[in-house]
């Protein structure tokens, strides 16, 4: 339905929340402070004015019982083309609930929904209805787990690099003897031209973090993520003021409402900040992420699920990268027809198709479901 053509509100008829549980494709993956075998997807279905958007989280299935028993309820009867009210809406009825975690998850697969369903209305990609700012969002290759051999990390790794993908990240913090090992190993395996990244998830204290960085930046490493606990903003600004040279601290991926990310950027505890449109209340959470980025000159990149952050990534301001996550990149092409592939290091918005590009294949989740 064209935009022209459009006289008056197009009521949200209905929301449905399913949720799948998908087993990695290895025993068990782990980085430096957790451990995993699946992982789960929250989807949510939004239909109004006779199209459905879709939105989905990697979160809990609390997260789907959530939306189900009282997002949907307070979403429906609006007008899906107002999409901040409806944001603000889910916003003020989780006040009591805590805002953070659960609810801002289930708020972010709503909001992701919300703004496919007013794409698909309009006929138009999302990245159009944003407004564009670069035609493609440039990837890292994420994974390298702790849990794989010495082979898998560097067959990873290098393979994303052959691939075009001109930078590559691997998980440290389990020990830190061979975290050095392994870091000097994927330097050799994937040359010298590639960007090197590590992420310790929080696993180091504030000295060992120190003493880390400088061996990592014998191997050239010039992205350390949570060198320390994510919610350490003094500890994490110690290892930004002291990192070797062209070594940049990241944090964020945990942040869910406008105020923590604000915090990090008050606190200097970052070079690059974080954020995810899974967890940060959509995308309307992502661009005041990005507003708070481009008023302070600070850059930002978006975590993980890379295929929902393609279309939101070109229209931000601040972006510098996607995460192309291991997991969430072989989830997205088991279940949704028009997840990307990088080309050139680069996604591509797939412009011929109407908002964020994405069918879900619900035939190939069956085998998946919960619910």
């Amino acid at each position: 339905m064209p935009a022209t053509a459009r006289s008056e509100a197009v009521h949200l008829d209905d929301i449905t929340v399913s949720t799948y549980r998908i087993p990695t494709d290895v025993p068990s993956e782990s980085d430096g402070t957790y451990e995993w075998n699946a992982t789960t997807l929250v989807l949510v279905e939004a239909t109004g004015g006779g199209c459905t958007g879709i939105g989905y989280t990697y979160a809990d299935v609390s997260t789907a019982a959530l939306i189900h028993s009282m997002l949907a309820r307070i979403a429906c009867g609006m007008d899906v083309m107002a999409t901040g009210a409806i944001w603000e809406k889910l916003v003020a009825a989780v006040r009591n609930l805590g805002r953070s975690g659960i609810a801002s998850m289930a708020i972010s697969a709503v909001d992701v929904a919300m703004w496919d369903l007013k794409a698909r209305l309009l006929d138009t990609p999302l990245v159009t209805l944003l407004g564009a700012v670069r035609p493609a969002a440039p990837v890292y290759g994420s994974g390298g787990f702790t849990s794989y051999t010495m082979e898998q990390l560097c067959a990873q790794l290098a393979g994303w690099v052959h691939e075009g993908i001109p930078r590559v990240k691997m998980k440290i913090g389990r020990d830190a003897c061979a975290d050095t090992e392994r870091v000097i190993a994927a330097r050799a395996a994937i040359g010298d031209a590639a960007e090197l990244f590590v992420d310790a998830n929080g696993a180091y204290e504030r000295k060992q973090a120190l003493q880390q960085a400088q061996r990592f930046a014998e191997s050239r490493v010039s992205w350390f993520e949570e060198p320390v606990y994510h919610r350490d903003l003094e500890g994490l600004r110690l290892c930004r003021d002291h990192a070797p040279p062209g070594m940049e601290i990241s944090v964020g991926e945990y942040g869910y409402v406008p105020d923590t990310f604000a915090s990090i950027i008050r606190a200097g505890a970052t070079d690059v900040l974080q954020a995810d449109a899974t967890r940060c209340e959509g995308i309307t959470g992502l661009l005041i992420v990005d507003g708070l980025c481009e008023a302070t000159a600070t850059p930002l990149s978006t975590h993980c699920a890379p295929s929902l952050h393609a279309h939101p990534a070109c229209a931000a301001k601040r972006v510098r990268h996607v995460e192309y996550f291991h997991d969430h990149v072989r989830i997205e092409h088991m279940l949704f027809d028009g997840a990307l592939t990088p080309v050139n290091g680069a996604l591509h918005p797939d412009l011929s198709r109407p908002g964020l590009g994405l069918d879900f294949k619900r035939a190939d989740a069956q085998r998946f479901g919960l619910s």
